[in-house]
């Protein structure tokens, strides 16, 4: 599950998700993608801050509230106290944009292992 509101950054967080070997979700907005986990049970949930309607944090939390996945917020801002909020609202990783595709793509392989 993808939930970003830029559109090609969405389709490259989709492309590595696919390499992982996951069917992918996609949402651009908070909302849409609380909706999208509630009805499909992902494995891993991806989550941008800065998005339209309800912030990633918010998300976060309310997938938390339903959901076990991974949950990995992605965040073009560098500050402490997003990371520190991030992990505060359940998310299991912080990762800062830009980010390197293979090494969210290894991330993502770790935490599935983790999970088997």
């Amino acid at each position: 599950m993808v939930i970003e509101d830029d559109d090609g950054i969405r389709a490259l967080i989709s492309a590595v998700l696919e390499r992982a070997g996951l069917s992918v979700i996609e949402a651009a907005n908070g909302h849409d993608g609380i909706e999208a986990v509630h009805g499909s049970d992902p494995e891993i949930v991806t989550v941008d801050i800065r998005m339209p309607g309800i912030d990633g944090f918010e998300t976060t939390r309310r997938i938390r509230e339903i959901s076990d996945a991974v949950v990995i917020v992605l965040s073009a801002r560098a500050a402490d106290a997003d990371e520190v909020e991030s992990l505060r609202a359940g998310a299991d990783v912080y990762v800062q944009k830009p980010f390197r595709p293979r090494e969210l793509g290894a991330l993502i392989d770790e935490r599935l292992r983790e999970r088997a």
